[in-house]
């Protein structure tokens, strides 16, 4: 995320984030860099549903959609740059293939990520398929393509 700090500093943007099932892992590769605190205006982990709706996703859209959706990815990423009133804002829910019995609907090891670009009110959505065992590889492997993604779209 050097790059995506760095390129954000630049451009004297900033960024927020709304994560599920990455646990907080994109805004932790943030704060590893030096100099993030200038960028990352907050983050949020939401993980269950209540939270996700108290940080202003429509309840109506994960009951219609599931939240596992794109449609969910894209309200979290505008959701959370309006609240912390961020140029970009990133949003990320999906399973990683663990059984979620109160969301009991949705593909297994399919993610969903959108980011959203305030100041010109767009959306990037990108869908990532899983593919390892374990929980930490497949963090990884969706938090380096959202890298990719916010250093081409930046």
């Amino acid at each position: 995320m050097k790059k995506v700090v760095e390129k954000l500093k630049l451009l004297n943007k900033t960024i927020a984030t709304m994560e599920s099932c990455t646990g907080g892992g994109v805004a932790n590769a943030i704060t590893n860099i030096p100099g993030s605190s200038d960028v990352l205006k907050f983050s949020a982990v939401t993980y269950s549903n209540e939270y996700k709706i108290k940080m202003g996703v429509s309840a109506d859209t994960i009951e219609k959609y599931t939240v596992y959706s794109m449609e969910v990815a894209k309200e979290m990423s505008k959701c959370i740059s309006l609240y912390a009133d961020s140029n970009i804002g990133v949003g990320v829910t999906g399973k990683l293939g663990a059984v979620d019995p109160i969301n009991p609907y949705g593909d297994d090891n399919t993610i969903y990520i959108s980011i959203y670009l305030k100041d010109i009110d767009k959306y990037y959505t990108y869908i990532v398929h899983t593919k390892f065992e374990e929980r930490k590889d497949n963090k990884e492997l969706i938090i380096s393509k959202i890298e990719e993604e916010l250093l081409k779209v930046l």
